[in-house]
């Protein structure tokens, strides 16, 4: 989401070194709420991952062998030693998206809180559409600097 920030500011009191800093912590919020993102969706993918495995080894006998990738080694094991540290896996990953989700739900209100009070507004962002709290309060009196990350 790539795009222009305008960051509302008092003409009298504000200096383009502090703007700086406002964008500059704005999108580093931003960049974190991604990175937490991007971690979810690794979870997510390695939970469905599990999913099928553990779905496979259910259906088969206890006592067949399986391999098991642990730390780079390739190691022979049962079935039956297996599927228990892999339903235990599956279920740390569920209680971690849970917290990531918690986390993410918190950056998002960060953010919206850091946006409403430095007056920040994206470009081609439709405040109309965002969730309730995100309002974007303008007057006259006040200047815009522009600034885009490229």
């Amino acid at each position: 989401m790539a795009g222009i920030i305008k960051v509302a500011s008092d003409a009298k009191s504000k200096s383009g070194s502090n703007e700086e800093v406002i964008f500059n912590t704005f999108q580093t919020l931003r960049d974190e709420q991604r990175q937490i993102v991007t971690k979810l969706g690794d979870i997510d993918l390695e939970e469905s991952e599990l999913k099928v495995v553990i779905n496979t080894l259910e259906k088969v006998d206890g006592d067949r062998k399986c391999y098991r990738l642990i730390g780079g080694i390739l190691c022979e094991k049962t079935v039956k030693d297996v599927l228990p540290v892999l339903q235990q896996k599956r279920e740390d990953l569920s209680k971690l998206q849970v917290k990531l989700k918690e986390d993410l739900m918190k950056k998002g209100s960060e953010i919206n809180e850091f946006k409403e009070k430095h007056n920040i507004r994206i470009q081609g962002h439709d405040d109309s559409a965002t969730p309730a709290g995100d309002t974007d309060v303008s007057s006259s009196t006040k200047t815009s600097a522009i600034a885009s990350k490229s």
